[in-house]
């Protein structure tokens, strides 16, 4: 694991984490070529870990909406939060699951002028509403996203996906961790498959 993987806390040591911990970074590692510094960095705190990545993999896993809208909306609400980590890291999934290298520079920048759907924008509308305003979300706003053709599942799944990244968003500038190097080529050429 990469000892700057955040500079303000100390990046633990993958031979001293409990089993499962260093199980499964050892299969994202493997799985990515690489270990990405928010597993390496959560890891300060086991604990804490495993409840992230565990409510993480719901939110992905058990999810009616489609893997690119999930990153759709962890890398507006990650423009809007200026967090450097999500910013690049999800940036990069978003171009991956998405097919499109510039889509994720489109959303951190401004997502109202990206190049998405009417749909696509309501959910981010509502999703960066959460992100600055959450007082002001009301009734009207779940029934704009329900006019937009999302399910009632899809509705929760947009405000869990835009709270849990709020949450990441802070930790990830709390604790300073940055981007590993890697992500900010992935999925930068376009994929014809």
């Amino acid at each position: 694991m990469d000892d700057d993987a955040m500079t303000r806390f100390p990046v633990p040591d993958l031979d001293e984490l409990p089993d499962d911990l260093r199980e499964r970074i050892e299969d994202e590692t493997e799985r990515a070529g690489f270990t990405p510094n928010v597993f390496a960095g959560f890891a300060y705190k086991p604990s804490h870990w495993r409840a992230f990545f565990d409510y993480h993999d719901a939110l992905v896993d058990d999810t009616d909406l489609e893997r690119h809208e999930v990153e759709m909306i962890i890398v507006a609400v990650s423009g809007v939060n200026h967090c450097y980590y999500c910013n690049v890291a999800h940036g990069a999934l978003l171009r991956i699951y998405a097919k499109d290298p510039l889509l994720a520079d489109q959303l951190v920048a401004n997502y109202r002028s990206a190049d998405i759907s009417e749909k696509h924008k309501t959910m981010l509308d509502v999703a960066v509403k959460l992100t600055e305003r959450p007082v002001e979300v009301g009734d009207d706003d779940l029934q704009r996203l329900r006019d937009a053709g999302f399910s009632e599942e899809e509705v929760w799944d947009i405000g869990a996906v835009t709270a849990f990244f709020n949450l990441s968003n802070r930790m990830a500038m709390f604790a300073d961790m940055r981007p590993n190097e890697e992500f900010h080529s992935l999925g930068r050429q376009r994929r014809d498959d």
